[in-house]
């Protein structure tokens, strides 16, 4: 655990009681502040209740008005579409709001760190898609290089769960425009930028606020150096904004599309071959055709992410490839579940926006495509305009029929639930194609999270083999 230092004998509300809610009062106890809970859900109180903590409704009149500071859970709203009434009630009083990430960064070299040769390190991941491969993958690459490791934030363990980092130790932190948009420090000693697309509109008011989100990662004091991935222009201007000139290699651009130009330090992908180049040099390579557990162009992106990361550290490309070998890909994100006939059958169900499963179905030849669910904003456009190697789409989803409409130019099954898309697209396979669910859509109109409606699909695809 990293208790919360600074606030000790302080009362600090703690809003929503999930698992960061919990880690953040667990870590305010520990370091001596007095926690004071609350959640509109009466099972999430009984077991704050259950570890001894107090339950107070922070929304009733005047319970702001001893509070020091008011900590939020990444999932409730805070400015858009609305804040949420206690969290309105707070910026009335002037009590200022954190979440548990800004926590963490205030707290986590409260003491001891003089007495390491190697101070710790943060690395902090963001992005619209990408992070928690890349995230796995950096975590993955330390741990094979020996070096004493810590995955967290939103993959992996709660950022105030973690062990205090030993010496040279590193921290690797995915974390969602949810966490950076709110947290009150962040200073990470590394920070990186996946991408951009659009998504979370609506929690943050527009593709603009989602971007400052991103952004702030940056901004709250500044990273010692910056990943950048530059295939987008906000990408492009963020390198440009924290960089001093075209040769500063505190910014280590990275691209999956783009030549290497320049005097800078820079981590490119293309055709397979990832090469880092310093000065206007080529001074590593790594070929990543045969990396099984990276397929595709949006895998070879983060795959430059993490070894521009690593990279700093002074960590080998050798040591570096070797490592990118040996991982074996994350759930649900490019996920191989099996081989029968001649056909794959491939789970990205974590392809929940449309740019996301535009990157999946760049990576596979003669694809049968699951799709649909909750549809977001912006349309399907993008993904019609990447499904050229698409034979079928077998539509799922309440609204199946209308998502299926929507996907001009391509033959659509209307299927509605994932039985009958897996059975429709294994009796239609042929060798060589590739099974694919990559939804382009979120997934709470049939199932509480993409992981769920990623074990369904394993579970269908198992069941239809005969596994």
């Amino acid at each position: 655990m990293i208790p919360v230092t600074g606030f000790g004998g302080a009362r600090i509300g703690v809003l929503g009681l999930g698992r960061s809610g919990l880690s953040t009062a667990r870590a305010l106890k520990a370091g001596g502040a007095v926690p004071v809970c609350w959640d509109d859900n009466p099972d999430a109180r009984a077991r704050a209740e259950a570890e001894g903590f107090d339950c107070a409704d922070l929304g009733r009149q005047g319970a702001m008005d001893d509070l020091a500071r008011l900590v939020v859970s990444p999932g409730i709203p805070h400015l858009y579409p609305a804040p949420n009434p206690v969290i309105a009630a707070a910026y009335e009083a002037g009590v200022p709001v954190d979440n548990d990430i800004g926590l963490f960064f205030r707290s986590l070299a409260a003491g001891g760190w003089e007495q390491f040769d190697t101070p710790p390190k943060v690395f902090a991941i963001t992005g619209s898609n990408g992070k928690s491969t890349t995230s796995a993958l950096i975590h993955h690459c330390l741990v094979a290089a020996g070096r004493e490791a810590q995955l967290a934030g939103n993959i992996g363990r709660g950022v105030l769960d973690i062990d205090p980092p030993g010496d040279g130790g590193v921290v690797v932190l995915e974390l969602s425009s949810y966490q950076t948009d709110l947290a009150r420090a962040l200073t990470p000693d590394v920070a990186v930028f996946t991408n951009f697309s659009p998504d979370h509109l609506d929690r943050h008011g527009g593709i603009g606020g989602y971007f400052a989100a991103k952004r702030r990662l940056f901004a709250e004091g500044g990273p010692d150096r910056a990943v950048i991935g530059i295939d987008e222009p906000e990408g492009r201007y963020l390198a440009d904004q924290l960089g001093e000139g075209a040769a500063d290699d505190r910014v280590i651009r990275i691209s999956a599309s783009r030549k290497p130009t320049g005097p800078g330090w820079q981590v490119m992908a293309r055709k397979g071959f990832l090469s880092e180049w310093r000065k206007g040099r080529q001074v590593g390579s790594i070929d990543l055709r045969a990396v099984a557990g990276l397929p595709g162009a949006h895998n070879h992106q983060n795959a430059c992410a993490a070894y521009a990361a690593l990279r700093t550290l002074g960590i080998a490309p050798r040591t570096i490839e070797q490592a990118f070998h040996s991982f074996a890909g994350l759930p649900h994100r490019s996920q191989l579940i099996a081989e029968a006939d001649g056909v794959r059958y491939v789970n990205d169900s974590k392809a929940t926006n449309v740019d996301s499963a535009a990157k999946a179905l760049s990576a596979f030849p003669n694809i049968r495509w699951i799709c649909g669910g909750l549809e977001k904003e912006g349309g399907l456009d993008a993904v019609i305009e990447a499904a050229g190697a698409v034979v079928k789409a077998y539509v799922i989803g309440r609204e199946a029929a209308a998502f299926a409409v929507k996907l001009r130019g391509i033959e659509a099954e209307v299927c509605t639930d994932m039985e009958t898309a897996v059975r429709r697209a294994t009796e239609d396979a042929q060798p060589g194609d590739t099974v694919l669910l990559a939804p382009a859509a979120a997934s709470f109109d049939q199932y509480d999270s993409f992981e769920r409606r990623g074990e369904d699909f394993t579970a269908r695809v198992t069941a239809a083999l005969g596994l």
